[in-house]
């Protein structure tokens, strides 16, 4: 293992910094910050716990993250991803162990980038990413309802059967100037023509219009004033956390869940904008960059964060340049937390509920007609982790999502593993392993092992001794062997041991590197014999035929 180089990312761009990318990265700063400001609010409220918490975690892990990262332009701070996950959390355990699971999660990354683990969404097939997205969205969708219609909910319950009784007990008390100003909201941000959205977001504006409204009109309607009291201006003063010893271990799952998805919102938003940019980001850096943010939020009653890919598309469709865009968004915050605050007392939640459900359709993948190209194993994954996430429990949904990919890649890796016997009528393309122009000794036989010989095809080799049952000599050609496992190793060892049992002999030729690899200091080859191990074919055959004509076994 390579040692780890501690290097953000905006280290490099700094070196040769200039003011055309100052004024680009300033203008697009500007742009995300008015886009983060309403979905800040949002997702904190969503998540149990005051929209100045939202704010907080945007300015301080949008600012680290920028800075210690390993991407060029991505975006951090709070998204809807972690709001089923921190709902519950608030719920079950309280806001002051959410910020040490906060804390916690910090660590796990961290710790993920420090021991190279950049790499984890590669595990990750997108049936089962696509799966848990679509879950976390309907989630989202159904606890916005309350405050989208203004239902008479003192506190939405978590866990979807739980939210789905206390929708249905409560729809009658449905609010009219409420759901009037949160539908027309939702077409506002659905309608508004792209073309408007970099210089003017949508979100941003159905909260401006609808703060108009309500102050203007008084509008009965609940708003941040009436449910939290406002937002206190500037930065809260650092605290230490809460730590009860008692909860620590109830919270090693809920933290690890908020690290994980954390991994991966973070690395699929790096390899997004990679896709968008031609950049290549450092995985293992952006991990180590998140986790120290995700630590020091907390300390400031911040909430998780990752890289959003939202916000970093428009930081990229609005001209930014470096790091110091997504710094200088959280110095727009910071202002407007410090200059501006006492006006957001005036912003009707059924503006932010609006909002949150625009984020719900616009964050899932519903075209079903995708579906259609993907494999019936796949579908399978993606409805399975998609269900278990609405009914259960993401960490839940993950695990059995992840256990089906494999058992599904498993059973497909055996499919393709296969045994063939080497007549001198099958020519090959290439010369040095092919059968053509060779000819096999009388009592031997050549066989081809292609793909896989791991612990779920490693009986295959049985085989060999049925379809060659008086062979003296049997030669098995690896060039086509592409992984071979301790499994498959002792398949081998078994298949040598019973040939060797009745005075036959086994000869292996052709092995890749990665082959030779596994093979070398095994029980194989000290048990087989170096003569009984060829560079190819032709070298086999007479290993072959000094074998018969000696009549030599390896034991």
């Amino acid at each position: 293992m390579s040692a780890l180089v501690f290097r953000p990312r905006l280290l490099d761009t700094l070196r040769h910094y200039n003011a055309k990318q100052l004024r680009a990265d300033l203008m697009a700063g500007v742009t995300v910050g008015i886009v983060a400001l309403p979905l800040a609010m949002a997702f904190a409220i969503a998540s149990g716990v005051p929209p100045q918490a939202g704010i907080v975690t945007a300015i301080i892990a949008g600012a680290l993250a920028a800075a210690l990262g390993g991407t060029r332009l991505c975006v951090t701070g709070p998204t809807g991803a972690f709001i089923v996950i921190l709902y519950g959390i608030v719920t079950k355990y309280g806001v002051a162990n959410l910020l040490i699971c906060t804390f916690m999660a910090g660590i796990m990354l961290v710790l993920m980038g420090v021991f190279r683990l950049g790499q984890v969404i590669r595990f990750f097939p997108m049936p089962l990413i696509t799966g848990f997205t679509n879950g976390i969205a309907v989630l989202i969708f159904l606890t916005q309802l309350k405050d989208f219609f203004g239902l008479p909910i003192a506190k939405m319950p978590s866990g979807f059967f739980a939210v789905m009784a206390t929708l249905r007990a409560h729809f009658s008390g449905l609010d009219g100037p409420t759901t009037l100003l949160s539908s027309s909201l939702l077409l506002l941000i659905l309608l508004w023509p792209k073309r408007l959205n970099r210089l003017l977001p949508s979100p941003f504006v159905a909260l401006v219009l609808a703060t108009l409204a309500t102050v203007l009109f008084d509008l009965p309607v609940a708003t941040l004033g009436s449910r939290f009291g406002g937002i206190p201006q500037g930065l809260p003063s650092p605290a230490g956390l809460d730590l009860n010893p008692v909860h620590l271990s109830d919270l090693l799952a809920p933290a690890f869940t908020i690290a994980l998805l954390g991994a991966i919102e973070s690395l699929l938003c790096a390899v997004v904008v990679d896709s968008l940019t031609a950049d290549k980001h450092d995985a293992n850096q952006e991990l180590i960059g998140q986790g120290i943010a995700n630590m020091v939020v907390p300390f400031f009653g911040g909430i998780p964060a990752t890289g959003a890919v939202v916000r970093s598309v428009t930081n990229i469709g609005n001209g930014a340049r470096t790091p110091l865009a997504a710094v200088f968004h959280a110095a727009l915050l910071l202002m407007v937390l410090l200059l501006a605050a006492p006006l957001a007392a005036h912003v009707p939640l059924a503006a932010l509920a609006a909002i949150l459900v625009s984020v719900a359709l616009k964050m899932g993948d519903w075209d079903i007609r995708k579906a259609r190209q993907f494999p019936p194993h796949d579908t399978l994954v993606l409805l399975v982790t998609f269900a278990l996430t609405v009914a259960f429990d993401l960490t839940v949904a993950v695990e059995i999502g992840l256990l089906l990919a494999a058992v599904f890649f498993i059973r497909s890796m055996a499919s393709h593993t296969a045994i063939h016997q080497l007549l001198p009528e099958h020519a090959q393309l290439f010369e040095r392993h092919s059968i053509a122009g060779k000819s096999v000794p009388d009592g031997c036989a050549a066989f081809r092992i292609e793909g896989a010989l791991f612990f779920g095809a490693a009986d295959s080799v049985d085989i060999i001794l049925k379809e060659a049952p008086r062979a003296r000599v049997i030669i098995l050609q690896l060039h086509r062997l592409v992984l071979l496992d301790t499994s498959g190793l002792l398949a081998l060892e078994a298949l040598r041991a019973r040939m060797a049992e009745q005075g036959r002999t086994l000869i292996l030729c052709g092995a890749t590197d990665e082959v030779m690899d596994m093979l070398e200091g095994s029980r194989l080859m000290e048990r087989l014999g170096e003569d009984n191990l060829q560079p190819d074919l032709a070298a086999a055959l007479l290993r072959a035929e000094e074998a018969l004509t000696d009549g030599v076994v390896w034991a």
